[in-house]
């Protein structure tokens, strides 16, 4: 049985991320502004005037305010004992690995902002990604895939979390995209660990859902801001991280396909990516290099609009993940 745990906190952590990002965004946007932090126009772009990369700094934001707001309701006791008692214990195990995801996070959107600014070689772009997926992996948050070996488990650990992280990079090519693929990913993240009573889990998914909704008024379908490659890093390492942190596999409903969950819920980037990185092979040319072959740029010129097109990969986004779903049980 899933572990019960107060409703209630679920609900404050994912309205409040998405309502800490909807308050942080006007004034990183601003600042971005000042500091010359801005996309402009030019080749492979839609827009015509310089936007604000402001997205990844306040979906950061959106994260952290309300776990620093409930840590110090937790340390007042002001919390009921059916949430306080489980979170003091499950912090108490976990504080260790939950610092290091966080931490990752903050260096996943330092890197992307580094990007963002000064538009960093690909070479030093990866081994920044190299280095904090081998750090995560490093305090325990590790795919075993029933093969009893570390080197193993180290190995396809560092190369999902590169792989998903750059997956969502690319996907970050039209008006809300990146980010509603993530809100849908982070919810079906929390539906699945909710179920299994994984409550850590659970929230960790909410923050993310919701500080990326509270980002989606500002990007879709008018964009008065972009993710940037900081909103783009953030989002897909912590999308990574949450298809590691779960137990798909159940003794309850011991389905032996559970554990392919997570190839499910986040099969549009991961298909999108293969696909362009295969043209780009094929083609002769780099497969960072950017280019109009994304499923959202061939449904465009199939005659939907950016903003249908968009809207229809969030639906089959959610397909994948409804049957993730329906696969665990």
């Amino acid at each position: 049985m899933p572990l019960v745990f107060p409703r209630d906190v679920y609900l404050a952590a994912g309205v409040g991320s998405g309502l800490a990002t909807l308050a942080a965004l006007p004034l990183w946007r601003a600042w971005c502004r000042r500091t010359g932090l801005v996309d402009d126009p030019g080749h492979r772009k839609i827009h015509t005037v310089p936007i604000p990369l402001a997205g990844g700094l306040a979906v950061m934001t959106g994260i952290l305010a309300p776990i620093l707001f409930g840590l110090v309701v937790l340390q007042l006791g002001l919390l009921g004992a059916g949430a306080s008692g489980p979170l003091a214990y499950g912090l108490g195990r976990r504080a260790e690995q939950l610092g290091v995801i966080l931490a990752g996070a903050v260096a996943m959107v330092g890197l992307g902002w580094l990007d963002d600014k000064f538009e960093l070689r690909p070479a030093v772009k990866f081994g920044g990604q190299l280095l904090i997926a081998v750090v995560v992996a490093a305090a325990g948050v590790r795919i075993t895939l029933f093969v009893p070996s570390l080197a193993f488990s180290y190995a396809v650990t560092v190369l999902w979390i590169l792989t998903v992280t750059n997956a969502f990079n690319f996907m970050d090519n039209m008006n809300g995209l990146c980010a509603g693929l993530g809100a849908v990913g982070a919810g079906f993240f929390a539906l699945s660990a909710g179920s299994h009573g994984q409550y850590l889990v659970t929230l960790i998914a909410l923050l993310t859902c919701g500080s990326l909704l509270g980002f989606l008024p500002y990007n879709y379908p008018r964009a008065t801001s972009f993710l940037g490659d900081a909103g783009s890093h953030l989002t897909g390492y912590l999308l990574a991280v949450l298809a590691i942190l779960p137990h798909f596999y159940s003794v309850k409903y011991p389905h032996p396909w559970a554990v392919i969950s997570p190839l499910l819920i986040l099969a549009v980037p991961l298909g999108d990516m293969a696909w362009v990185v295969r043209l780009r092979w094929r083609s002769g040319q780099p497969f960072y290099m950017g280019d109009n072959n994304h499923l959202s740029h061939r449904l465009v010129r199939r005659g939907w609009t950016k903003a249908q097109a968009v809207l229809l990969i969030w639906l089959m986004a959610a397909a994948g993940g409804g049957l993730a779903f329906v696969l665990q049980y």
